[in-house]
């Protein structure tokens, strides 16, 4: 089918209805009807609500009841909160945190940052008392696993839209649930756009007082937008890795690390003597195994002092790797201890120390974790998107991120402006006995305020983090999610007067014509609503 006339949203859709003909998840038939019906759909919603028919879960045995979009006569747009946003610093980003549902904050997102989003992190509802009231179902957990798989598969199908083709997303999962959420990421994402499956040491040491086995560790799941395309970083070598280096014979080309020289096996022409320089002592491979190099090629190593016989020089010889010759960094593992990465108790103190009290927000994910997330799968200029902000330890991993990649330069390079990512974060703001105002007000806002100005709200400074910690700068701009019918036309109150084009990149528009146009075409997803 040709699709060059298509939006991008719907020749996606219709490339992944293909593939699942070739994975052999769909009739050929059933995929052409499919296909057809998407390219004639109203709008990209509706595109992806179709697309959603030929899901099948013979592969995973995974069920769920979806969610159902619904058209409406309100259109959800974003309004600024002038009290909550600051700015600070022109050289600096500008930063974005949206107050209210994420699946309306991702509808309004699609119309600036569609395929523009480089790294997603997401830490989803999925313990007992994240959510709700329910009976004991699924692990005890308050939101039930319907709920959960049916609430994250239409905010992953926007996401999908969201990230860039080179994009990744991560997603923080326990281990009650991680197999079934990992099943919604393959349908969503697909099976070969997984990535990994990070395990994170979440407590510092055993429970003794646990009933049967204590519970360590959760899971990031990593997928990409299109993994063909997907870099990953290396992360910083380590000061112990570094320190395995050691030069005993003052080599001018600096520390190495000696590595063996004999394999197993025999070999034809495997065998034969090798002399220290200094003392003439011969050495060769025992039967059954060989030199890994050839006999000239040893000559070569021997004359450039490049094997190494021990301090009298009549030891075995063995291979000098230099410090200067390995990779930069090393390879990102899936297994990451709470020694390198922070873990609960870490992550509370975290909270503890800007806000100076306790429970202030339940279950925070430490800084050094999500900081590491982002080493690996972001550059200086990314923009990165949390749509479960929760305290908004996210946006202080960019900003701790921007910050030590200047650090580092200017020990390499003078003058090395700071890291330029900029963060999104959507919150919901959801009232408790702590957070009368709701957490987005309470929590988030303030959290951000606090160690990027040295301040609150009210001005004072009376927090242990500033202390100890200087603020990051920078600006935010805090939007909240506003309403206005279709058939609205009351001056001043129309779509077309309360839809602020500023607020989603772009200049104003000279004639009231191109702001009708505007509006008509990018916020027909925004008047979808799910039941």
């Amino acid at each position: 089918m040709q699709t060059s006339e298509l939006s991008k949203v719907k020749s996606d859709l219709i490339a992944e209805i293909e593939k699942r003909v070739e994975d052999r998840v769909l009739e050929p038939s059933n995929a052409e009807l499919l296909s057809k019906l998407i390219a004639q759909a109203d709008n990209d919603n509706e595109a992806i609500s179709i697309a959603a028919l030929g899901t099948t879960y013979k592969r995973t045995g995974l069920h769920f009841d979806k969610r159902l979009e619904r058209l409406t006569h309100d259109i959800r747009y974003f309004r600024k909160n002038e009290t909550l946003s600051f700015h600070m610093d022109d050289n600096k980003p500008t930063h974005k945190l949206i107050i209210g549902d994420n699946y309306e904050a991702l509808q309004n997102l699609l119309v600036q940052y569609t395929g523009a989003i480089d790294v997603i992190y997401i830490d989803p509802p999925y313990g007992k008392d994240s959510m709700g009231e329910f009976a004991q179902t699924n692990y005890q957990n308050a939101i039930t696993r319907d709920n959960l798989l049916s609430m994250l598969y239409p905010r992953l199908q926007l996401a999908k839209q969201l990230l860039s083709d080179s994009g990744v997303i991560f997603c923080s999962i326990d281990d009650k649930n991680q197999a079934y959420v990992k099943c919604l990421f393959d349908e969503v994402f697909g099976e070969r756009n997984f990535v990994a499956n990070i395990i994170w040491q979440k407590i510092h040491s055993i429970k003794n007082d646990a009933k049967y086995l204590s519970d360590c560790h959760e899971y990031i799941l990593v997928y990409a937008r299109n993994i063909d395309l997907l870099e990953i970083n290396l992360l910083p070598r380590t000061e112990e890795m570094n320190a395995r280096y050691t030069n005993p014979d003052n080599d001018p080309r600096g520390p190495w690390q000696s590595g063996d020289l004999v394999a197993n096996g025999e070999r034809k022409n495997g065998h034969f003597i090798v002399k220290s320089p200094t003392t003439g002592c011969e050495f060769d491979v025992p039967q059954g195994k060989h030199w890994v190099y050839s006999e000239e090629n040893m000559h070569e190593l021997i004359r450039t002092n490049s094997l190494y016989f021990g301090i009298k020089g009549d030891a075995f010889p063995r291979k000098k790797r230099f410090l200067s010759e390995v990779q930069s960094g090393r390879t990102p593992g899936t297994i990451w201890l709470s020694e390198e990465v922070g873990h609960n108790q870490s992550a509370t103190k975290e909270v503890i120390a800007i806000f100076g009290e306790r429970g202030k927000f339940d279950f925070p994910k430490p800084t050094q974790l999500i900081q590491q997330l982002l080493q690996i799968s972001s550059n200086p200029e990314s923009v990165v998107l949390d749509f479960f902000a929760g305290s908004g330890t996210t946006a202080q991993a960019v900003l701790e991120l921007n910050r030590s990649e200047k650090v580092e330069g200017d020990l390499i390079t003078a003058g090395l402006p700071e890291g330029n990512r900029t963060f999104i974060l959507c919150q919901m703001n959801e009232k408790t006995d702590i957070t009368p105002n709701g957490i987005a007000y309470d929590v988030t806002a303030k959290r951000l305020k606090r160690i990027m100005t040295g301040e609150c709200y009210d001005g004072t400074k009376d927090f242990e983090w500033i202390k100890k910690n200087k603020p990051y700068g920078g600006n935010l701009d805090v939007y909240e999610i506003d309403k206005v019918a279709d058939f609205e036309y009351t001056e001043g109150k129309s779509p077309f007067d309360v839809i602020d084009e500023t607020l989603y990149g772009l200049p104003r528009f000279a004639t009231l014509q191109e702001k009708i146009d505007w509006v008509c075409t990018h916020f027909s997803n925004a008047r979808k609503q799910l039941d």
